[in-house]
């Protein structure tokens, strides 16, 4: 499980709120586009710190808002919605009762973007009545600051639906709990059963559930999660294939004001 702890189940609502094999250092190269250029493919490094980055960022408990170092708990990114207020996670990181903030871009304590209240969230029925690991996407509103939604501020990825295992390679960027940067690696994801694809990525650990797979057209084809609520080691991970319950559950929460 590539999560600190649970954290309750919640639907569509207000809020009231390992095993460690031996790996490649991680380093601050630069990695590879998420197409089918040259590598390096399955090496894990420190994301660069750019304006495509700071889409993804960590998610904290609220009240951890005033105090973000060593507080994070999952990762979260922001995809295009009409409303411009959307992230997509994985369905076990927003499955609770707390009130939670999104810090895109997070680094070292800061939040180069500002902090933003997640207002809303939506899992799929599949979550909320079993946990079934096939349904392990959600997404969550971002309340707007003054008149600006969080992709105002950082852009967006797109999330796309329906794309075929391994047709391209892709990026994961996310956040370890036990770092204050995110990290980021590229390789191309293979099926491990007809719902669930997995990939070849040393040194994503606890945090790092809800990273997104985005391919080099900048979409958003898988979220770290789904089988063991995103894989049991360090080294191997899964994501939901991205199929007709995700997209429905797209338009459901990128028409919500």
């Amino acid at each position: 499980m590539k999560r600190t702890s649970r954290i309750g189940r919640r639907v569509s609502s207000p809020l009231c709120a390992a095993v460690v094999l031996l790996v490649p250092a991680l380093t601050s190269a630069s990695l590879a586009g998420a197409d089918d250029g040259p590598g390096p493919f399955g090496v894990t490094a420190v994301a660069v710190a750019d304006k495509a980055d700071a889409r993804v960022g960590a998610l904290f408990r609220a009240d951890r808002a005033d105090s973000l170092e060593g507080g994070h708990f999952c990762t979260a990114s922001v995809v295009h919605s009409p409303n411009r207020n959307l992230v997509v996670t994985a369905a076990h990181c927003l499955d609770g009762d707390g009130d939670l903030v999104f810090v895109p871009g997070y680094r070292d304590g800061d939040a180069p973007y500002g902090v933003w209240t997640v207002k809303r969230r939506f899992l799929p029925d599949g979550w909320t009545k079993g946990q079934a690991e096939d349904s392990d996407v959600a997404f969550g509103i971002i309340a707007y600051k003054g008149r600006e939604g969080i992709e105002d501020v950082v852009g967006a990825n797109r999330f796309v639906a329906g794309t075929t295992t391994g047709a391209t390679a892709v990026t994961i960027t996310g956040y370890p709990n036990s770092r204050e940067v995110p990290v980021s690696c590229t390789n191309k994801p293979t099926a491990h059963s007809r719902t669930q694809q997995r990939i070849d990525c040393p040194a994503l650990s606890g945090g790092t559930s809800g990273s997104p797979w985005v391919n080099g057209d900048r979409q958003v084809v898988g979220v770290l999660g789904g089988h063991e609520e995103g894989g049991s080691t360090d080294d191997i991970s899964y994501s939901v294939v991205l199929g007709t319950e995700a997209a429905e559950l797209y338009r459901d929460a990128a028409a919500d004001p």
